[in-house]
């Protein structure tokens, strides 16, 4: 197929980048996923004998770019209704610890209070190092966010990276 369009110069490019109307954050922008629902779809997976550690990626990290898509396009407020629903247990204290610490984690880091489901003592575990090789352990001892340790999950600090 041969290109039929229009090139335009760099100085056309900022032009129309100058007079096109710039989006406004948060207008017509919902919550599309929410931590709950993750969390359901983690303790499917868990029936069906999948590993925490598989469901720290799906769930865990899903849940993360969720609230990432959902700050960016509409701020910390509404980014923090991806937590306002409890998530329901998962099958794994190791999880459910998890889905708590990520939302009291975020909550600090873009000031919004956290829900009271994240202080329930049945989230927590006891030493859990999700998709952290042993050769990393120590770094994550020492680096995880103070949310992740104060629930028994120790994490490095490329942990939460997303690309």
């Amino acid at each position: 197929m041969v290109f039929q369009g229009e090139v335009l110069s760099i100085g056309a490019l900022l032009e129309r980048a100058q007079t096109t109307p710039a989006n406004v954050p948060g207008v017509g922008v919902d919550v599309r996923h929410a931590a709950a629902d993750n969390a359901a779809r983690c303790a499917a997976l868990m029936t069906t004998g999948d590993t925490a550690e598989t469901c720290w990626r799906f769930g865990i990290l899903q849940t993360l770019d969720d609230y990432t898509s959902t700050l960016r396009r509409g701020g910390a407020s509404l980014a923090s209704v991806v937590f306002a629903d409890e998530p329901e247990p998962t099958g794994s204290t190791q999880l459910d610890a998890a889905f708590a610490a990520l939302a009291d984690h975020l909550a600090e880091r873009d000031a919004w209070e956290p829900p009271a489901w994240t202080l329930d003592p049945a989230r927590r575990t006891t030493g859990w190092f999700p998709a952290v090789p042993a050769i990393f352990r120590s770094e994550a001892e020492q680096d995880s966010p103070r949310a992740f340790q104060q629930r028994g999950i120790f994490i490095t600090r490329r942990s939460l990276d997303r690309a």
